[in-house]
């Protein structure tokens, strides 16, 4: 293992926070990192709208049907992707777990919830301002556990095929 992939292992979906502020020199770093995600074409179909302010912060939890936690969140990052790029989606998505893994390796959780094509995606762009063109893809609620859930994954054996889909695995 290297740095990257222990980063990677060590991630898990966290729904209870500290109180504690995360730095913006943080939040600032795992932003650039977003950035640096493939994007089709090179177009950077996206925008980041910051959240901390905790009335904004509570808005948003009572707008997304499995996001109450975003109330006790530090932040939350509202990822958006322009409707009319083909590739917004993938591109935002990537987005957003470039963000999550960077925010994972100065040790600040997060929870990725949907936003693409839910109910509370128009009312989640209007709150923030958002130019119409955006649509919420995803929001990053962010900040440090409280407790971290190990969840166990499937194993690679019974995912995983070489070449074509057979019976037999690994």
């Amino acid at each position: 293992m290297n740095v990257v992939t222990t980063i990677i292992r060590s991630r898990h979906s966290v729904r209870k926070f500290k109180t504690d502020s995360i730095d913006d020199k943080v939040i600032q770093d795992a932003l650039e990192c977003a950035l640096c995600a493939p994007t089709a074409m090179n177009h950077q179909p996206y925008l980041f709208v910051i959240v901390k302010q905790k009335d904004t912060l509570s808005k948003i939890a009572g707008f997304a049907d499995h996001g109450r936690f975003i109330e006790d969140s530090q932040a939350c990052v509202a990822v958006f992707g322009e409707k009319q790029e083909t590739y917004y989606l993938e591109d935002c998505c990537a987005a957003t777990e470039n963000l999550i893994l960077a925010l994972q390796a100065y040790g600040v959780c997060s929870c990725w919830v949907a936003g693409d094509k839910k109910s509370y995606a128009e009312p989640v762009r209007e709150l923030l301002k958002v130019p119409l063109k955006y649509t919420l893809v995803s929001l990053v609620a962010a900040g440090y556990p409280a407790e971290v859930p190990v969840v166990k994954k499937k194993l690679m054996k019974t995912l995983v095929y070489f070449e074509k889909y057979e019976e037999k695995l690994l």
